[in-house]
């Protein structure tokens, strides 16, 4: 009978610190869990933020007011437009009249 209980107390042991261990375990991943999630919030507000950036930055009237700045890009206007003529096509031969009988 006391084999039986030595045995019963080692059984004991064992699984309380094995409950200990799950249970730690258990904290650290939750508190993992907790900075992931709160690291997602934040790069999730930053993706939104860049975002509104982009689209502020996208605007016709600041492209224009760069474009004008930083380029020196001006209106087109008819007085600084140039139009291209494609050149007209050179004058084939007539075919001989020979060769149009065939």
């Amino acid at each position: 009978m006391t084999r039986l209980n030595v045995m019963l107390l080692i059984a004991l042991v064992c699984s309380s610190l094995y409950l200990v261990k799950v249970s730690y375990e258990s904290r650290r991943l939750f508190a993992e869990l907790d900075r992931a999630q709160a690291l997602a919030l934040k790069l999730e507000s930053d993706h939104e933020r860049l975002l509104v950036d982009a689209r502020a930055q996208a605007t016709p009237l600041r492209v224009e007011k760069v474009a004008r700045d930083r380029l020196g890009m001006r209106s087109a206007t008819p007085a600084v437009t140039e139009y291209v003529v494609p050149p007209a096509p050179a004058a084939e031969p007539a075919p001989d009249a020979a060769e149009g009988r065939r």
